[in-house]
C-alpha cells in the first residue's frame, strides 16, 4: 500500500513491489494474481485504515465538532512527514491516466462513501439546529469531499498549518 501511495500506480514496478513486501515474484502472482488486483486491495486496506478518521465524524459531540475533529486529522494527517503525501485515495485519482473501470469503481466509492458520511453529519447539525435548515446538504457535503481531497493536493506545496486551520475555521462558520 505504501509504494503505491508514495510512486502511484503507474510509477510502481514489479520489483518495488517485491522488494517492499519481501516475497518472490512467483509468491506475488499466486496470491494477487497480478499488480492490478493487489492495487485493488491496497485500495482496500487504505479503505478501511480511514474508517477511523470517518468516525470522528460520527463520534462527536456535535455536528461542526466532527467537522472540526476529520479535518484536524486530515490536516495532521497530509502534513506528516512519515507517510508519504496526501491520501493514497487523492493521489489514484489525479495519477489516472489510463483507468481501469475496477480501480474507477474502488475510487468512487471511497468518493462517495466520504460524502455520505459528511451527508449524515451535516443533517444531524441541522436536526440539532446547529446548521442552518436553509443550507442545501448536497452541496455542503460536495464542498467538504472538495476541500478532503484539495488538502490532500495542496499541502504538498504549501505545508503550513494554520493557514489550513484558518481555512477549517471558515468553513464552518459558513455552516
Amino acid at each position: 500500500m505504501l509504494v503505491f501511495w508514495a510512486k502511484g500506480y503507474e510509477a510502481t514496478s514489479m520489483p518495488d513491489l517485491l522488494q517492499a513486501m519481501d516475497l518472490s515474484r512467483s509468491s506475488l502472482y499466486e496470491t494477487f494474481t497480478d499488480k492490478e488486483t493487489l492495487y485493488l486491495e491496497a485500495i482496500e486496506r487504505y479503505k478501511s485504515i480511514s474508517q477511523s478518521k470517518r468516525a470522528l465524524l460520527q463520534s462527536a459531540p456535535s455536528a461542526k465538532e466532527g467537522i472540526r475533529r476529520y479535518f484536524d486529522r486530515q490536516v495532521s494527517n497530509a502534513l506528516d512527514e512519515a507517510s508519504p503525501h496526501g491520501c493514497l485515495i487523492t493521489n489514484a485519482t489525479v495519477g489516472m491516466e489510463s483507468p481501469d473501470e475496477q480501480v474507477r469503481a474502488a475510487i468512487r466509492d471511497s468518493f462517495d462513501g466520504l460524502e455520505q458520511c459528511y451527508i449524515d453529519v451535516l443533517r444531524r447539525g441541522q436536526q440539532a439546529g446547529e446548521i442552518a435548515p436553509d443550507k442545501d446538504v448536497q452541496t455542503m457535503a460536495t464542498l467538504l469531499l472538495n476541500l478532503n481531497h484539495g488538502i490532500n493536493v495542496v499541502t504538498k506545496m504549501k505545508p503550513d498549518r494554520k493557514l489550513y486551520d484558518d481555512m477549517i475555521e471558515a468553513v464552518l462558520n459558513m455552516l
